[in-house]
């Protein structure tokens, strides 16, 4: 959910990550940051990327589902879920990839839920090196039709306490908007995250892919450029596990695949937001900040019940925050309310759970907060429901 440019708006809690054989550090052994720092290496130097036609290469589904030989890669779902008996639940489960010159490919992978009735929030880990995690289908071209995408290693600060280094994989999958995520913490994750849990879900697109920006290519000037398409509405049905407990679920998911020869964007954080409303509309609006705290850019992108496709530039949408929530645990400060304004919708969101931060810092190098949100919407003064998520960089350790 970030940008750079005067075009564009990309998602990046920014892969960090160590992509050479030093993926093992000290500190936080826990979600929360409660130790020292971790003190990471520098990255290595980018690469101008692997050689490839001249950008901007037509999106092709379902070959642009898979993996692609560029610098910085991630499949992203968010979500909401219901069980039988109206409990509710956001999820997130995502896995990057990073490609840096001679180094192996590296990946990470997180992972989070959000027990909106118990007002909890989990989250876990992973990274690893090397190809054994990409399981992608391919043709006879050699070319992929679709992703799948395993991660067994385990966070490094795990391993550095003496967790096995593999474990049983998280999987995300799919092809032309028929996905699977299936991914359950290990017993030593569990301790980490104060539960066990896990999620196995079949996702189906509801609408035609949405590419931000027109044809899906976002430039965003000297930092790089990026494609980027959405799936914004799968219906999701499946079952999660949470302390040994199994039980049905379905919901709503959105996915973001995202990638290019790009590094880093923003460099004073981003806030994304991403709504679907009850009418079946589809909205994201992303906000970019320079490095003094003001805001540089303002983009989204507006998807109608019947898959019709709408860029949003800064006069045709407005977002603003409100409130601040303070996490005691690591003294960092998040906003408590949002308003999204676009066409004659007003839409205003608060959190489910205050505290949905994750320090990701041994694995992509950032922490963040990403999290499900209650929606408060009116549609030329009509009340309308829906669901919506945010994720925000700019206020994290």
């Amino acid at each position: 959910m970030l940008v750079n440019s005067q075009r564009a708006r990309s998602r990046t809690p920014w892969l960090a990550m160590v992509v050479a054989g030093t993926l093992v550090v000290t500190g936080c052994t826990t979600p929360i940051l409660a130790n020292d720092p971790i003190v990471f290496p520098a990255p290595p130097t980018p690469s101008a990327g692997p050689s490839h036609a001249p950008d901007p290469i037509p999106i092709n589904l379902p070959r642009d589902d898979g993996p692609h030989d560029r610098l910085t890669e991630w499949w992203y779902y968010t979500g909401h879920l219901r069980t039988q008996a109206g409990r509710r639940f956001g999820f997130e489960a995502v896995v990057f990839r990073a490609e840096r010159g001679s180094v192996p490919v590296a990946w990470a992978a997180h992972l989070a839920l959000t027990d909106e009735q118990g007002r909890t929030f989990h989250y876990a880990q992973r990274s690893e090196i090397g190809p054994a995690v990409d399981h992608s289908p391919r043709g006879a071209s050699g070319a992929p039709t679709g992703f799948d995408l395993q991660v067994s290693g385990l966070s490094p600060t795990l391993i550095a306490a003496g967790a096995p280094q593999l474990a049983a994989p998280w999987r995300l999958a799919g092809a032309s908007g028929s996905d699977r995520v299936e991914a359950a913490l290990s017993p030593e994750e569990a301790r980490a995250s104060g539960a066990a849990f896990g999620l196995q879900l079949d996702l189906q697109a509801t609408k035609p892919p949405a590419f931000h920006d027109g044809d899906g290519f976002v430039d965003f000037g000297p930092a790089g450029s990026s494609y980027y398409y959405s799936r914004t509405r799968l219906t999701a049905k499946g079952t999660l596990e949470l302390d040994g407990q199994r039980v049905a679920v379905d919901g709503i998911a959105w996915f973001d695949h995202q990638w290019g020869d790009f590094v880093s964007v923003g460099a004073g954080g981003w806030d994304w937001i991403a709504i679907n409303l009850d009418d079946g509309t589809d909205i994201t609006s992303s906000t970019v900040f320079d490095a003094a705290g003001g805001p540089m850019v303002q983009y989204g992108t507006l998807v109608t019940a019947a898959g019709e496709v709408r860029h949003l530039d800064q006069d045709h949408i407005s977002a603003g925050e409100g409130g601040f929530y303070l996490n005691p645990l690591t003294g960092q400060l998040y906003p408590a309310l949002w308003q999204v304004l676009v066409d004659d919708y007003e839409i205003n969101l608060t959190p489910t759970v205050p505290d949905q931060e994750l320090d990701t810092r041994a694995t992509t190098g950032v922490a963040y907060w990403e999290g499900s949100q209650t929606v408060a919407a009116t549609k030329a003064g009509a009340p309308v429901g829906g669901e919506a998520y945010v994720e925000i960089t700019r206020y994290g350790p």
